[in-house]
C-alpha cells in the first residue's frame, strides 16, 4: 500500500494526505479521521508519517547525477548536499551513467535504503518523447517518496521541478548578438535533454523573429569537449561557411571556439563573438575571458532542498518553480 491507495479510498489529494501524516492543521478535522481511519483499514505506515512522530526516519536524501566529473553537476552535488547538511539531512550520492537500466538499478537501490527523498539533479534523466514509458520510473518512485528535479521537468503527483529559464536565456542572448551586427551565428550544444532542447529552442526562435535563415551548418550537437568545438568550427571555416558569432549550451564548448579564434588569428570579440553557459570556472581560464549565461546552479539547488523541506511538512510546493538566468558579460563579447 502507498500514499495514492490511501488517497484513493479517502477521496482526498495526495497533499491533502501528506498534510494529515505531516499533523498540518489545515486539515478539517472530518477529513483527517477520514483519512486516518483508511490509512489504519488499509495497515499503511509511511516512512513520513514515523517523521512526525519522531521515529524511524533516516533523515537522509538520495542525489542522483549522470557524470559527477561535469562541472554544472559537481557543483549542483556541492550546493545539494551543503543545504541538506543544513536541514540535518545526510545524503547519498549514485552517479549513474547515461543508461536507462543503471539509472532505474540505481532510484531503487536508494529506495531500499529508505531514503527519505530523492533529488534527480541534470535533465538527462527525462526523456521529452511524450510516446516513451522511459519516464515511468521516476512516475513510479513518485508514489513511495517526494522527487525533486533539478533543472528538469516532469509532470506528475509527488514530483516537483526547479528549473532554469534556458530558452529565454539562449534566446535573449543570441537577440543581443544579433542587435549588436551579429549575422552569422552558430550555436553549439552538448544533448538533446530537456534543457538542451529548450536552448537549441530559445537559439532559432531569436534568428527566426529577427528574419534571419535557421542554417543547419550552424547548430550542432559536440560531444562535451573543448578539441570536439574547435573541430567542428574549422570544418565550418574550411567549407566556407562564415560567422561571426558562437553561441554554446556549455563553457566547455565556448573554450574550443576560443582555441579556433586563436588558431586563425581571428580577433575576439571584433572578428568572433563567443558566449558560453553555466558561468563555470572555465569561463576565468581563457584569454579573453568568457561571457557567459549564469544559469544560477546555487540557487536552483537551495530552492529545491526549500521546497522538499516544505513537502516533508505538509506544506504547499508548487510543481514547477522556474528561475531566470543572468547574463555575465566579460571580454568575448561587444554588446
Amino acid at each position: 500500500m502507498n500514499i495514492y491507495d490511501v488517497s484513493e479510498k479517502a477521496g482526498v489529494s495526495i497533499a491533502t494526505v501528506s498534510r494529515v501524516i505531516n499533523g498540518n492543521s489545515n486539515v478539517s478535522e472530518k477529513t483527517k479521521l477520514r483519512v486516518l481511519s483508511v490509512m489504519e483499514e488499509l495497515g499503511y505506515t509511511p516512512n513520513v508519517f514515523a517523521r512526525g512522530l519522531g521515529l524511524n526516519t533516516m533523515k537522509t536524501i538520495g542525489i542522483m547525477c549522470t557524470d559527477s566529473s561535469d562541472i554544472y553537476l559537481a557543483n549542483a552535488v556541492y550546493f545539494l548536499e551543503r543545504e541538506l547538511r543544513f536541514n540535518a539531512y545526510d545524503s547519498i550520492l549514485c552517479c549513474t551513467g547515461t543508461s536507462l537500466e543503471n539509472k532505474m538499478q540505481y532510484l531503487n537501490l536508494l529506495l531500499s535504503k529508505r531514503v527519505d527523498g530523492i533529488i534527480l539533479v541534470g535533465s538527462k534523466f527525462l526523456s521529452s518523447d511524450p510516446d516513451t514509458s522511459d519516464n515511468d520510473y521516476i512516475l513510479k518512485a513518485a508514489k513511495q517518496l517526494p522527487i525533486m528535479l533539478v533543472n528538469g521537468q516532469l509532470s506528475g503527483d509527488n514530483i516537483f521541478c526547479t528549473l532554469c529559464d534556458d530558452k529565454s536565456a539562449v534566446y535573449s542572448v543570441t537577440d543581443d548578438l544579433i542587435k549588436s551586427g551579429r549575422k552569422n551565428i552558430v550555436y553549439l550544444y552538448t544533448s538533446t535533454s530537456y534543457s538542451g532542447k529548450d536552448k537549441l529552442s530559445g537559439y532559432k526562435k531569436a534568428l527566426e523573429d529577427n528574419h534571419l535563415e535557421v542554417n543547419p551548418d550552424c547548430f550542432h550537437m559536440c560531444t562535451k569537449s573543448i578539441v570536439r568545438a574547435k573541430e567542428y568550427l574549422n570544418e565550418l571555416y574550411l567549407n566556407n561557411i562564415s560567422f561571426d558569432a558562437v553561441v554554446t549550451s556549455d563553457d566547455s564548448l565556448a573554450v574550443g571556439a576560443v582555441k579556433f579564434a586563436f588558431e586563425h588569428s581571428l580577433n575576439i570579440p571584433s572578428d568572433l563573438s563567443i558566449v558560453g553557459y553555466n558561468n563555470s570556472v572555465l569561463a576565468n581560464c581563457t584569454e579573453p575571458e568568457l561571457t557567459s549565461i549564469d544559469s544560477k546552479v546555487e540557487t536552483l539547488c537551495v530552492t529545491a532542498v526549500e521546497s522538499l523541506m516544505k513537502v516533508f511538512s505538509g506544506g504547499k510546493v508548487p510543481e514547477r518553480t522556474v528561475i531566470s538566468a543572468d547574463l555575465i558579460k566579460r571580454n568575448t563579447t561587444n554588446f
